[in-house]
């Protein structure tokens, strides 16, 4: 929809404007759609003047403050900075110039505090031509609500008096990337106020600036930028999700997702419930739609395009990952999306794909949470058995990378300490499911398969780190770590890491098995003896200290001579 045809509806939609409150006469020029009887135009000498000081200010290294805004705002009067913004479009740098300095001024509080008095040159300026203009523009609307000293009524009221919502839309609408960003930015701000959702959301569904009418007449990228600013504004607050979720904005997203016809569009709208699920409070609210349902038809559906099946396989391991998320999403569901996820597996099999990776790498999230790895382990089958199986193949490095993390978040390595421990049931299926697998491999022994992982590559052993951080708070884990020489000497030297990453990820691993030894009833068994001083000093040690202190040892070599 261009921009001709959403202001003609705008104007048909136009409500009278209130008469200004005292305050906001005090602050607010005549309104005009030219800003030339600010000040007289300079001349060219001054406009290259205040070029170059302008530069100056806007590329100065730091953060300009009140004290340096004021200076330059001294020298060279707002009034007569914007007019020459309007006036002087075509000397080469200017207009980027200005554009950066006024960014500048309008984020310290003196500036900000200026912008109600220049409220025409923020409407001029989200109606102009040059992007870099309106993007000021959307960002001085930010800096209004954000910086200035005005209360929030006053604020609110101006850019209800100069209809600036509006324009802020069509800006998000019509805008290049970057002016699209800046007044999702600045509807953001907005919705923070608590009077700011009644001008965002309105009482009568039929206006204009409806974002459920907007979505229905925009482009494809309207649509899209229409829906990425709801999933913004739903990561607001509770309480604005649940306005959104009053209004059925999150339908569009349903209805963006059952689309057959542009796959595009599809996936910048998967991109954006993969964002929207990652918000705290999204379970709440999207439990009570037909998005599980959605996503287990695209994620079982053979006929959709890899890349579509795997954002849904990512998107629904994302929205089971935190724990209160099954306080609002049924077990039913759960073991739905899980089944859905378990049958993709089974059909890729040794496929080193990356929607096999992404299938591991959701079912490791959905096992963070303690009802997450409780439902993998007890499924029939256990959809758990794909993540242990892949975490030591060594054919697929993606594959077996996605599964160690898995099989770490399983064992609760992201869960706190009283959480890590399942109940009686997951707890014999996790440890049969890596005896099952240790048993079929050539190292016979799960500590042969931990070995084997700490003996890889730095990426694939720091993922072993945190496995066997996890998985060593069971008696038999720990057992079978103690009973293999060589994985106590890797996660006691200090030397074998050698990236700040990687030693702390060993020393965690050190520390958990020290513990893990010290709260068992090896502590007093003499075998182990050795093994619990060696951990013990590893511990004290610290991650990062490699060698002991090695005196200075003198040098004998021949001279050279030429």
């Amino acid at each position: 929809m261009g921009r001709a045809n959403l202001s003609s509806i705008w104007r048909e939609d136009e409500l009278s404007l209130q008469a200004k409150k005292t305050t906001l006469n005090s602050l607010s020029h005549t309104h005009t759609h030219r800003l030339t009887a600010m000040d007289d135009e300079l001349s060219m000498d001054d406009s290259n003047q205040l070029l170059d000081s302008a530069s100056d200010f806007a590329y100065h290294p730091g953060v300009q403050n009140d004290a340096a805004a004021k200076k330059f705002l001294d020298r060279f009067p707002l009034s007569v900075i914007l007019n020459t913004l309007q006036t002087k479009p075509d000397v080469p740098g200017l207009e980027d110039t200005l554009v950066v300095c006024l960014e500048r001024i309008f984020k310290t509080k003196y500036g900000a505090s200026l912008i109600p008095h220049y409220m025409p040159f923020v409407q001029v300026g989200l109606t102009a031509d040059s992007h870099s203009v309106k993007r000021l523009a959307c960002k001085t609307v930010t800096c209004l609500l954000e910086d200035s000293d005005l209360e929030a009524s006053c604020a609110l009221q101006l850019l209800i008096d100069y209809e600036i919502y509006p324009l802020l839309l069509d800006c998000l609408i019509n805008g290049n990337e970057e002016v699209a960003t800046a007044s999702m930015d600045a509807i953001k701000k907005l919705a923070g106020f608590p009077n700011g959702i009644d001008i965002i959301f309105p009482a009568d569904n039929k206006a204009a600036t409806d974002l459920g009418n907007l979505v229905a007449q925009c482009s494809s990228l309207g649509r899209v930028r229409v829906l990425s600013l709801i999933v913004k504004l739903f990561s607001v607050s509770r309480s604005v999700a649940s306005v959104i979720f009053k209004a059925n904005l999150l339908t569009l997203l349903e209805e963006g997702v059952s689309k057959k016809n542009d796959t595009l569009e599809t996936l910048s709208i998967l991109e954006l419930l993969y964002e929207l699920a990652e918000i705290q409070h999204s379970a709440e609210f999207l439990s009570r739609t037909t998005l599980l349902q959605l996503l287990c038809s695209l994620i079982g559906n053979s006929a959709t395009e890899t890349i579509l099946r795997s954002r849904a396989i990512m998107i629904s391991g994302r929205l089971l990952s935190k724990d209160d998320s099954h306080m609002f999403i049924d077990e039913s569901s759960a073991k739905t999306v899980i089944s859905a996820i378990d049958g993709r597996l089974g059909f890729l099999q040794s496929q080193d794909s990356d929607e096999c990776e992404s299938a591991l790498e959701a079912l490791g999230q959905i096992g963070s949470s303690i009802q997450g790895a409780t439902l993998l382990l007890l499924c029939l089958p256990p959809a758990a058995r794909h993540v242990i199986d892949a975490a030591f193949d060594r054919q697929g490095h993606g594959k077996q990378l996605a599964a160690l993390h898995g099989i770490a978040n399983i064992a609760g390595k992201t869960r706190s300490e009283d959480k890590i421990i399942l109940n009686a049931d997951a707890e014999e299926s996790l440890r049969h499911l890596i005896y099952e697998v240790a048993s079929r491999s050539s190292k016979l022994t799960p500590s042969g398969l931990f070995l084997s992982v700490l003996q890889q590559a730095a990426e694939i052993r720091l993922a072993g780190y945190r496995m066997i951080t996890g998985l060593v708070a069971r008696p038999w884990c720990l057992m079978e770590l103690c009973s293999k020489q060589e994985i106590i000497n890797t996660v006691t030297d200090a030397s074998t890491e050698t990236t700040k990453i990687g030693m702390e990820a060993r020393y965690n691993c050190c520390k958990a098995i020290c513990k893990a030894f010290v709260s068992s009833e090896l502590v007093s068994d003499p075998a182990f003896a050795g093994i619990g001083e060696k951990l013990d000093e590893a511990v004290r040690r610290g991650p990062y200290l490699a060698r002991k202190s090695v005196e200075a040892q003198p040098v004998v070599m021949t001279e050279q001579r030429f």
